[in-house]
């Protein structure tokens, strides 16, 4: 009996470590895997105002701190729609053409990189995709910039913001400049400012510029200088005229 139950025991022992192995491969695998972006916003309500959204992003770099957050805004928020809210200490705010960067002194190694912006108004939309790129100081990059497709989860997923339906009665307000500021109000023509009245008033005036201008004067001078030749070869035919007669 116990020359059968020792392999037995070897045995079990062997497959609890095989096992645990397994399991903590399987956990060194999924360990960069969980590291990700999270967004969350104060009111995520489709066409909400003045909305502030919370993104944190989580370390995953054993030798480097975060330096760096860029991130690309959905359609339907500008860049002038966004002013920074909160952001790691010495880090500065900065717009793009797509969207916005917060960067500053390197956070420490391990710690998580959070940030705030505050947003005009969101789109009517069902949910908003906000790809995300992070710069550690050891030169490390991680790409949040990916969607489902087919069904299967990516594994760099782009954060992503559930929205509600809007409020009855919501409306899109005028949206900002991409520079940011108030866009100038918008003139209306009248018929006597007409796209169409406008080039005729300039091509009436160029018309009289040239009746009173040098040009006309010329033309006016030769007019004159015709006449007075063609006056004076008439007064001089009738003399000969006359004096062959008399």
């Amino acid at each position: 009996m116990s020359s059968f139950t020792r392999p037995l025991g070897r045995t079990a022992g062997g497959a609890g470590t095989v096992g645990a192995l397994v399991l903590a491969a399987g956990l060194a695998l999924a360990g960069p895997a969980a590291a990700h972006v999270e967004v969350e916003a104060d009111t995520p309500q489709a066409l909400a105002e003045n909305v502030t959204l919370t993104f944190v992003s989580e370390a995953e770099s054993a030798a480097g701190g975060f330096t760096r957050v860029r991130v690309v805004l959905p359609e339907g928020i500008a860049p002038g729609d966004v002013t920074l809210a909160e952001a790691p200490a010495g880090w500065k705010f900065e717009a793009t053409a797509d969207g916005y960067t917060i960067s500053g002194p390197k956070i420490a190694t391990g710690v998580d990189a959070e940030h705030k912006i505050k947003v005009r108004q969101l789109p009517d939309a069902g949910q908003l995709v906000f790809k995300t790129v992070e710069t550690y100081s050891d030169g490390k990059i991680s790409r949040w910039i990916e969607l489902p497709t087919g069904g299967a989860e990516p594994e760099e997923p782009a954060p992503v913001l559930k929205l509600k339906a809007a409020a009855p009665g919501a409306t899109a307000a005028d949206r900002a400049p991409a520079t940011g500021g108030t866009a100038a109000p918008a003139t209306t023509a009248t018929k006597s400012s007409s796209p169409a009245a406008v080039p005729r008033a300039a091509d009436q005036a160029a018309s009289d510029e040239d009746d009173s201008g040098p040009n006309g004067l010329i033309v006016g001078g030769a007019a004159v200088a015709l006449l007075a030749l063609g006056g004076g070869a008439w007064w001089l035919m009738r003399r000969r005229t006359t004096s062959g007669t008399d």
